[in-house]
Formats: C-alpha cells, structure tokens, sequence
C-alpha cells in the first residue's frame, strides 16, 4: 500500500529512489507535469528524453531544469503527435540515437479545444491524446523491450468519467462535436490503451499504468472559457466532491509513483490516481476508474481500431 497521497509531491514520491543508468522518455516535456516529471527525475540520476512539438520550447525547458538541477542528463527531440509523419521521423531519430527506454511517460495532451482535425484527419483530441500515442509508442517499442524498467505510463484523467469511446462515431462525423465529450472520449481510449499493452506484453515484463494526476492549472486549460470551466465543474461533480486544485509537483506525483513504485512491479493495466491503484466504481464522482475504461474487450476492440487508423504495428 501507497505512503503517498493527495498532497504528495514528485520529489517526495522520488525520495531515496536511484534513477541512475536509467533513460526515461517523456512527452509533453516542454512545460507543466512534463518539464515537471522531467525535473524530479534527472534529479534522481535519470538520463531525460524529453519531447515535444517545438523545440524552441524544449530548449528552454531545459535551460528551466538546469537551473535547479546543474548536472542534469537532458536530450530533446521533436514530435508532432498529430501528424503520423512527424510520428514517424521522431521516432526514427530516436531508435538511431538511443540505445533503449527504461520508462516511456506519454503525458502531452490536449483538452476542450474546438472541433478541428490533425493533419490525419483525426478529431484532434482524440488523435493527440491517444491515436498519437498509440503510433509514437508502437515505434519506440524496440528501444522499451532493451529497457530494464519497462514501464509505461499514460497520463489520463477523471474526465474518462465523461464519455466511454464512441466506436462508432469516434470522430464524430455524425453526432454533434461536445469538447467534453471528445476529452472524456480520449481520456478513456488513454485507459483502454494501458489495458491494452498489459494483455499483449506483460509476459514480456512490459507493464502500462493509467494515471489520473488531478485537477491542475497548467496551459493545458488555454482553450477553455469560464462558461467552459464553469460546464467542466458540473459535469465532473466538482462541487460536490470536496474538488481541490493541486499545484504541479503533487500533479507529477503519482505519474512518478507509477513510473518507479515498487510495490506495482510485475503488476499493471491499472488506473492510478493520488499515488494509490483506483478501485472500479461506476457512481463516485470523487475518485475510481469506471468499468468500461478497463474492459478487456473495449480495449482488444480500440487496440484493432488505433492499428487500422494509424496503420501502426506493433511487434509480436
């Protein structure tokens, strides 16, 4: 059982932990629970791959941590997780540069924005949040199997409360576009993914972890309105939860909780949240992973759905 909670931090979560010799891979590392989940790591002897779309970004991101942490082991490389092309070549550069991943973190994400399309074609929360990360960890795949962790954690969110994946409809190309609906949607697919790799590649010591890392102000908010904001709160049963914003290192927390906890080695396919494993509950609007986000057959059926979409494969 967990020590931590609600209120822990990254860097205590990290406390004591070595990190050393190990290469973590992170996305969305430019700024918030990345560059965040990034700085506590390198802190801890990590070697840092961070990701993101803009690379002017990431360098400052970099020279942020290293102000904090001088010895910091930092590399950075560009991908776009809404364009399989740029999908493609990152991930191409990284298998040419790097030798494995111990710990692949895709935490980027995007939340409520407007109805708009990646450059696939994808409505856009839906191909960045989760048919982007489907294909990016598909091809980084070879470098995880040489890791020695061989963890991965898929940052997803209460908002899974909001919407199970439309199988049907998944872009919503006949039912009216709601940006909660969509974010809920993605959020979900994130779980049913972290299901996904844990049926395919737990005999092989590959273990996926879903986290839900709290309510946080961070530029992931910055299409919201406060009509928005105001819809958000009623639809996740906020006010009467006892809802609490947490400030970035308690919203890293558990995303390094399930990244290096050992009392969740050999054991994964399950949703986290304030650095403990969630029980299924179907009603709270407080806390729990809902029963269709880890459905076995949900998952198998997303898994079939994401290869046909992104034409991504991953090794057998």
């Amino acid at each position: 059982m967990s020590t931590f909670g609600r209120e822990s931090t990254a860097d205590e979560v990290l406390d004591g932990i070595d990190l050393g010799g190990m290469t973590v891979f992170v996305t969305g590392a430019n700024s918030g629970l990345g560059q965040e989940t990034s700085r506590a790591m390198a802190a801890r002897g990590a070697h840092i791959i961070m990701a993101g779309r803009d690379q002017g970004k990431l360098d400052e991101a970099v020279a942020e941590i290293r102000e904090s942490v001088p010895d910091a082991q930092l590399d950075t490389i560009a991908i776009d997780l809404a364009s399989l092309e740029s999908i493609r070549a990152g991930t191409s550069r990284a298998r040419q540069r790097f030798e494995k991943i111990d710990i692949l973190i895709n935490n980027a994400g995007v939340m409520a924005t407007p109805f708009e399309h990646t450059k696939d074609g994808f409505e856009r929360q839906l191909g960045t949040n989760h048919l982007g990360h489907f294909a990016m960890t598909a091809e980084l795949m070879p470098l995880i199997e040489r890791g020695s962790a061989k963890r991965i954690v898929n940052l997803s969110s209460r908002g899974h409360h909001m919407a199970p994946v439309d199988f049907d409809d998944p872009h919503f190309t006949q039912r009216p576009y709601d940006p909660w609906t969509s974010y809920g949607q993605s959020k979900t697919a994130n779980v049913l993914f972290t299901v996904g790799i844990e049926q395919r590649y737990a005999v092989m010591g590959i273990h996926a972890y879903a986290v839900h890392p709290g309510g946080i102000e961070t530029n992931l908010g910055r299409h919201m309105t406060p009509e928005m904001r105001e819809a958000l709160m009623a639809r996740i049963g906020s006010r009467d939860s006892g809802f609490q914003w947490k400030t970035i290192p308690q919203g890293a927390a558990t995303t390094c909780w399930a990244a290096t906890a050992p009392e969740l080695e050999g054991q994964g396919g399950v949703y986290c949240e304030d650095c403990h494993v969630a029980e299924t509950d179907n009603d709270s609007a407080s806390g729990g992973v809902r029963a269709y986000a880890v459905n076995s057959s949900f998952a198998d059926r997303l898994w079939k759905m994401s290869e046909e979409m992104t034409g991504a494969k991953f090794p057998t």
